[in-house]
């Protein structure tokens, strides 16, 4: 699986002559649009056709289980982005279902019925996503609390959710709750067990999100409450979420850096078994102004393909972090000067080598509303 890193003076043409890629098939799976500019440092892919001839799956005793891609998708997705991504998964994570204190189910507030079916046409399966979100859009630990510590309200929601299910034709439910207090620690992780225990009834699977985590007694409130070995037992699988090491309110670096991103999946390893754990990818990259001052510097969330265009438009030459992996460029604006961080062909290649290393049972993405179709074809090239 070629990647190629554009040189000053590289043209698609010339580079289509030199590599042997066919011109189209380079200018569509890495998206490059009329008149085709390039930026120094620009990683393309090449040869998606051939691929890595990876397994499509991953041997465990005597079973034969199926490499899993994933991503998670907002109900407003445009349906372009949507007809182009599903090739290329196996699940859709549809997000997001809510609660209230009581137990009562909140459906997102834009209908899910059409990306459900669109996804079972495809032969994707559609999966729930389940978040405490409060009404001002935020994780809300208070409601975790009211449910994980009252059993009339945990079934309350589990039959509405038995009853969606089925109705809307959803394959499973994806629990993703952040910030939950240490005191419901333990809590949390009954509930996941009692969700499993009961959709598994109804031949429906239960994952659970988990924020990344390097070990035990990790201190702070986005990680206390999180029982890696619990809710690894409890779980049909789980989703790292290794991203969000640069983010929109913190200080400029790579969103998922891979030498953090090991960390998370070696502690992982060591209390989760590898064929339940898929790794979190993210499909998008963070435009600093600089200098970032704490509390006042918001970065803009951009698209991996819409990075490379910025630094196409403002001549700037794309760099490698060979630590975290990350590929990264500076440049001017109005006086001030922006750093970007992103992902591209290699900085995923980096993180699907670490699925393959250590028998991941895949990977998911977070998240689908910008197409990113380098990366989904690297991923089908290696596991295929």
């Amino acid at each position: 699986m070629d990647i190629y890193v554009v040189r000053p003076g590289d043209t698609v043409d010339s580079i289509a002559a030199d590599t042997g890629a066919d011109l189209e098939t380079l200018l569509y799976v890495n998206q490059l649009e009329y008149p085709y500019r390039l930026a120094v440092g620009q990683a393309l892919l090449l040869y998606p056709e051939s691929g890595i001839g990876h397994a499509a799956h991953i041997e465990k005793g005597n079973a034969r289980l199926p490499v899993i891609s994933a991503g998670y998708a907002y109900p407003y997705i445009s349906e372009w982005v949507l007809e182009e991504t599903l090739p290329y998964l196996t699940e859709l994570n549809l997000f997001s279902y809510g609660f209230t204190m009581d137990g009562d189910l909140i459906p997102p507030p834009q209908d899910d019925t059409w990306i459900v079916r669109a996804a079972a046409g495809r032969g994707v399966k559609p999966v729930l996503t389940l978040t405490p979100l409060g009404t001002d859009g935020h994780f809300n630990n208070h409601l975790v609390s009211a449910l994980v510590n009252d059993r009339v309200v945990q079934l309350k929601l589990l039959r509405s959710l038995v009853g969606v299910l089925a109705e809307k034709g959803y394959a499973g439910v994806n629990i993703d709750f952040e910030y939950v207090m240490a005191q419901d620690r333990d809590a949390f992780t009954a509930f996941v067990a009692r969700a499993a225990e009961l959709l598994n009834l109804f031949e429906y699977e239960v994952s659970v999100a988990l924020v990344p985590k390097t070990s035990d007694s990790q201190p702070g409130l986005l990680y206390e409450g999180m029982d890696y070995a619990g809710l690894g037992a409890a779980a049909d699988r789980v989703l790292l979420m290794t991203y969000e090491w640069g983010f929109k309110y913190g200080p400029n670096m790579a969103v998922a850096p891979i030498d953090q991103v090991r960390r998370v999946v070696e502690y992982a390893l060591s209390r989760i078994p590898a064929e339940k754990i898929l790794l979190g990818v993210p499909n998008y990259g963070y435009d600093w102004p600089l200098p970032f001052v704490s509390g006042i510097t918001e970065a803009e969330t951009i698209g991996n393909v819409q990075a490379v265009q910025r630094a196409v438009q403002f001549g700037t030459e794309i760099h490698y972090d060979e630590t975290g992996q990350s590929p990264y460029f500076h440049y001017w604006q109005y006086g001030v000067r922006h750093e970007v961080w992103f992902e591209d062909v290699r900085s995923y290649d980096a993180k699907f080598r670490l699925v393959e290393e250590f028998g991941l049972r895949g990977i998911f993405l977070w998240q689908l509303m910008r197409l990113f179709r380098g990366g989904l074809e690297l991923f089908r090239g290696y596991f295929r």
